[in-house]
Order: C-alpha cells, then structure tokens, then sequence
C-alpha cells in the first residue's frame, strides 16, 4: 500500500503533456489534488472513442484552475448562445425593447380610413396570442372601422433567409427550427394538444392553438389503441405544406409542437382574420412592402417585449429563435441598419472576441443560436466570454439570472438534483445535438470562490454519458 502511495504520488507531479493544462503564469501552486481528481474522470469517465475539450477558470482568485483541450476547436451547439447573448447585453441599447407596431398611411375620414395600414415587424421572438390580440384591440380603439385601402406586413428589417446557414433540412417540421421572420406569432409554430376519448378506439380529442385558418388539420388518431402506434404530430413539410397531420394511439394527454411554413404569411394571414372577427371591414388579403415615413403616416398601436424576456428564454429553455431574434436586433444597434443580415450581427461577436485577444479567423460562427455544424469554437474561449461578463455587474446579472440552475429549471431541472454537491450551486448553460454535448456557465465552491468553466464533449453518441462526465467534473469541482 505504501508503494502505490508513493507511485500515485509521483504521477501528480509529473510534468504535464502539450495538450494538458495551461502553464501557471502566477506563483501560486496548482491545486494538485482537484487536477489529478479530474485526470483521473477524464481517464475513467469518457466515453471511449469521443472527445472532450475543458477550460476551468478562477474567477475571484483571478487564475487558471484547469485546461485540457482547452483551445480545441470544437462544435458548441447551444452554448454558441452564450456568445451571441453576452455581446448583445453588452450593447448600450441592450434594454431597448422589441417592438411590433401597427401604423397606417392616409387619412380618416366618418369612420373610414382612406389609406393603408402597416404591421410592422420587430423580430419580437415571444410575440404571442394575447399580443396580436392587443395589436388587434388598439387599432379597433380607433376612430374608424373600415380600411378602404391594403394592409401590408414590412418585413425589412432583414434579408429573406429564413433558416441560419448549416440548419438541416430534415430537421422540419420541428418546432425547435422555425421559419425566422421580422414578424412571428407563437414562434411560427402550432401547438397541438391531444385528449382520449371516452371510449376506447374512438378518435382522440385534438386541440390547436392559436386557432387560425392558414393551417388545417387531418386527426386520424385512436384512444387507448396501441395497435394505431406511437403518437405523431407532422405536416406536409415536403411540399411547404400546413396541412397538420395527427396520428396514433393517444392512451393519455399528450401535447407537441409543430412548425408552419412562412411565418410572416401565419402571421399576417391570421391578423387579418382578427381584424374581421372584431367588426373592422377590411381586405382580406395582405402583401408585403416597407412602410415609408412621412407627413401622413401615424402610429396606431404597439406591443412590447422586455430583452430580458428574451434573453431569459434562450437560456433556460434553449430556444433557438429567440437566439436569432437577438442577433438580428444586435445586428441593427451595431450598424444603425434598417436592413441587417445574420452576419452582420456575427461580426459583432467576432469584435468582442478580438477585444478579449481572440483572433476571429481561429474560429468559424455560422448562426446566433448553435444549431449549425458549421460552428467551430474553443472551451478557452467560451471561458474569456463568460470571463467578460462577471467582470461587468449589470450584464453579469442579467446572464446569471437567465441560466439554467442545476436541479431546479430550464435544461438543467433534472441534473445535478438534491443531494448533490453541485445542487442549485451551478449556473450554466447545455448545448447538445448528435455527438455533440457541452456545458458552460459558472459554479460557486463551498470556499465562496466564483468559477467560470466550459466543458466540450464532442463525438459521443451517448448523451446520458456525456451528461454524467460533465455532471461529476462539476462535482469534483465543488468538493471541498
């Protein structure tokens, strides 16, 4: 026993290997025993044949802690939102809200308005029911109930690229990849809810929201028939369709999502279908075209959406249109743009990373929001972002409040669950796709201290093992 004492600590101090920890540039020893800790979890606890790159950093200490892999490139999936939220809550706007607005172009004249009206789009990711029915109230407020002329949605804000560069295509009709427009309406998705029957073998009881007559819906469903197979909710996607179709045995509530094809046109299309349920005689066909501004233009009705709101849906719950939503409105502070594209809102990302020493062209930023393979970052790098944020109070707090905590919320409600050390003490944000799972965020150990880390699994197909590598190296992390 003595012997292997001897030899284990011989190992822990053996010099380190080109791809091991960064070099220690203070004069403060190395915590030994938390490095050879997750040597050791590395050794034992990764998936054979993946990867994994790790940067560990000591915030109120001000010091490297660990690094492996640490300036590998590495596909980020989700956490690629750290970056885009971080640079846009950097922005001297950043609080500036989302905005729909309604104007209309003319002249009211004895309860007719002799002109046009405009929806005027924002990129608002969490534009919902309630808020067209707002938009839709305010201008029934006014003092006209006929609209003589067109109504017309602007979608200029920017391009028509309705997907980010690298998004799969058989990844639709997820819900999770929306058709990205300046004007949404419950994220361009249906939700469908789907109750049994009474009896058995009768059709499944099948509800939508929000209700709309630009989608229809086929419901070959059977309750409680497990011979009718697993419960699907599809469209005719191959063809750009809105045809839902629901199918299956359905032996409980079950409840999912759906995207539609072109959001503008779910938008605008069901706009106008409000506008006639509330008695205002207007076109019942919309087109597209940007509202010019001048002496005759006035502004009738708008719906705001607190950043915030926003910024707290990307992190808790991952949602990738909100992440783009950001970007586009990152894009238009930046530049002072009317019209922006997905990268001018990137090269905004790119100029942080310059200011934190990082040279933009070691790396590849495809999207906002991490759903693309064509992103390439390192753990050493998300690190320097989530760095820069604790260094800047109120950007810190808004980041803090809005990431996932370990065993109570967001995408990390069922880890890290009472009874572990790393309970309710690690604020982070997951990102993960086929192969790829990461974690980056902070944690708080039982000494006070701050800690900032990223943890890249890549190329494992089990995301139960990647999930259980990351969870105990938060573990060891937080052991005193």
């Amino acid at each position: 026993m003595k012997q292997i004492l001897l030899t284990l600590l011989a190992l822990c101090t053996l010099p380190l290997h080109a791809e091991g920890r960064l070099p220690q540039t203070d004069t403060t020893p190395p915590d030994s025993l938390l490095q050879a800790r997750i040597d050791s979890l590395i050794t034992h606890r990764l998936p054979a044949g993946s990867e994994a790159g790790i940067s560990i950093y000591d915030l109120s200490a001000d010091k490297p802690l660990y690094s492996y892999r640490a300036d590998k490139l590495c596909r980020p999936a989700s956490t690629m939102k750290l970056l885009t939220t971080i640079t846009a809550l950097d922005r001297p706007e950043a609080d500036e809200p989302f905005r729909t607005e309604v104007w209309y172009h003319g002249t009211v004249r004895q309860d007719t308005l002799h002109g046009d009206l405009y929806v005027v789009g924002g990129f608002d990711p969490e534009f919902d029911d309630l808020a067209l029915d707002s938009l839709v109230s305010q201008i029934a407020a006014q003092p006209f109930s006929v609209v003589a002329g067109h109504i017309y949605g602007d979608i200029s804000m920017k391009d028509s690229l309705y997907w980010g560069s690298g998004w799969l295509w058989d990844d639709n009709p997820s819900s999770f990849q929306p058709y990205l427009s300046p004007l949404m309406l419950c994220k361009g998705c249906v939700s469908v809810t789907a109750t049994p029957a009474p009896l058995r073998g009768d059709t499944a009881l099948i509800t939508c929201h929000p209700l709309s007559s630009y989608y229809s819906v086929k419901n070959t469903t059977l309750t409680r028939t497990p011979a009718a197979g697993r419960f699907r909710v599809t469209r005719n996607w191959l063809t750009n369709g809105n045809r839902i179709s629901i199918a299956g045995n359905v032996d409980s509530r079950r409840q999912t999502s759906v995207n539609l094809y072109s959001s503008q046109d779910f938008f605008m299309h069901t706009f106008t279908e409000r506008l006639q349920a509330r008695g205002i005689t207007s076109p019942t066909t919309y087109s597209y075209k940007e509202l010019q501004k001048d002496t005759l233009v006035v502004r009738i009705a708008s719906f705001e959406t607190a950043t915030q709101a926003v910024v707290d849906e990307i992190m808790k719950e991952s949602d990738n249109l909100n992440a783009e939503a950001l970007l586009c409105r990152l894009a238009v502070q930046a530049t002072g743009h009317r019209h922006v594209t997905a990268e001018e809102g990137l090269d905004e990302v790119r100029q942080l990373m310059k200011r934190l020493g990082h040279d933009p062209k070691r790396y590849r930023l495809a999207d906002g929001c991490g759903l693309s393979n064509y992103n390439y970052i390192t753990p050493e790098l998300l690190v320097s972002f989530l760095k820069y944020a604790y260094s800047h109070t109120d950007l810190f707090r808004k980041l803090y409040k809005a990431l996932p905590i370990a065993g109570t919320d967001g995408t990390l409600e069922h880890r890290m669950n009472r009874g572990t050390r790393a309970y309710r003490n690690v604020h982070a944000k997951t990102g993960s796709f086929t192969a790829i799972n990461c974690l980056a965020g902070y944690l708080r150990t039982p000494s006070g201290h701050q800690i900032a880390f990223a943890i890249m699994n890549q190329n494992i197909l089990s995301a139960r093992e990647a999930r259980a590598f990351q969870d105990a190296l938060c573990e060891l992390l937080l052991m005193p």
